[in-house]
């Protein structure tokens, strides 16, 4: 998620040239002062030396005179006002930016730049500008108010009260990613149908699992995205609705293991089929309300099917935990998981051998 190579990392010039300074020398060349080109043109001699001292614009129809006059087309006169114009913005907004670059260090810009989604580069009002164009926002004001404004649907989370700017930044990273897969409709079957043979792969190797899992639900209309953890951001996966036609669901590595990996996957998957799509569900441990319970009962009967659910208590050694997990065609280390979830065992136990940990295989060196 790299910006474009032939993105600029360096404030242009601050300093913008008036179109006049041009205009001036064209009159000089001509032998022409500012009263006789004043003379010439029908303007009067004030708004001649307003244009040259850049005070006044170079309209459209004082274009077309300057270029009866001078020979210079009128199409060169209004570029170069054009471009004034644009330059004085950009200083002006520099300038703006240069007064919120203490803001910034609320944001978790390092890891952007560890990342690659950002530029490393040290100048503060630059990196900030890089940081509103990754985020889609104009300014720390319309950030704040898209992020931070009681209405919005993240602030549903606990977690994201906590530390709103680096949870509002793995949210961002998922976004951006999940917009760029391509996905077909949303088909709930379709879904479903991913959804079964997906759970066939859990005993897979992510090598294996990943890109069917990925091109399986984006055929079906979900875009699945896996975004590496953050400090300060201890979620799990979200659920969100990009179009009414495309859904997407965010995983970390929170807890590194796959039983957490397929439970978080399939508690997502959960919220998709069974609740509205103007929800917005941030996956972060909390149980505060029947759809998050309801998601959860939705990945454990999924994984488990509540008929084989009564023999978990019978298994007492880890080869019954290996032949039960085959036999349902699942992950050894998600059974593991479900009976210490029950307390049919212990969280320290040895059965967690089983568990697989999830690693993942680009990371790059440097602080968060």
């Amino acid at each position: 998620m790299a910006r474009s190579s032939s993105k600029r990392y360096s404030f242009e010039p601050d300093y913008a040239v008036p179109p006049g300074e041009t205009l001036q020398e064209t009159i000089d060349s001509l032998g022409m002062t500012q009263r006789d080109l004043a003379a010439r043109t029908g303007l009067t001699p004030k708004t001649i030396n307003e244009i040259i001292q850049g005070k006044a614009p170079i309209t459209h129809d004082t274009a077309i005179l300057l270029e009866r006059v001078t020979g210079v087309p009128a199409r060169l006169w209004n570029n170069l006002e054009a471009i004034f114009r644009e330059q004085r913005a950009k200083i002006a907004d520099e300038e703006r930016l240069r007064q919120d670059v203490a803001w910034l260090e609320k944001m978790p810009y390092r890891e952007l730049m560890r990342r690659g989604v950002i530029p490393k580069i040290k100048e503060k009002a630059l990196i900030l500008k890089n940081v509103l164009e990754f985020f889609g926002m104009a300014s720390k004001d319309q950030w704040e108010e898209n992020w931070l404004s009681p209405q919005v649907a993240y602030r549903r989370s606990k977690k994201f009260e906590t530390a709103p700017e680096a949870v509002a930044t793995w949210l961002r990273l998922g976004e951006v990613q999940a917009r760029e897969l391509a996905t077909g409709p949303f088909d709930p079957t379709r879904f479903i149908d991913a959804l079964k043979r997906i759970r066939s792969l859990t005993a897979a190797s992510p090598e294996v699992f990943q890109s069917e899992m990925v091109g399986r639900c984006a055929a079906a209309g979900v875009a699945v995205v896996l975004i590496p953890e953050m400090k300060k951001c201890p979620v799990s996966g979200l659920t969100r609705w990009l179009t009414k036609d495309k859904a997407m669901i965010q995983l970390s590595l929170r807890y590194k293991t796959n039983d957490q990996f397929w439970f978080s996957f399939f508690h997502e998957a959960g919220h998709i089929l069974k609740d509205g799509k103007k929800e917005v569900f941030i996956h972060d441990g909390e149980e505060d309300d029947d759809r998050e319970t309801n998601a959860n009962r939705f990945a454990a009967d999924f994984l488990i099917p509540p008929s084989e659910r009564k023999h978990l208590g019978a298994l007492k050694t880890e080869d019954e935990v290996v032949r039960f997990a085959k036999r349902v065609g699942i992950a050894p280390g998600i059974v593991v998981g479900r009976m210490q979830k029950e307390g049919l065992l212990q969280w320290g136990s040895p059965f967690n051998k089983l568990k697989e940990r999830f690693e993942w295989k680009q990371r790059e060196d440097g602080e968060a």
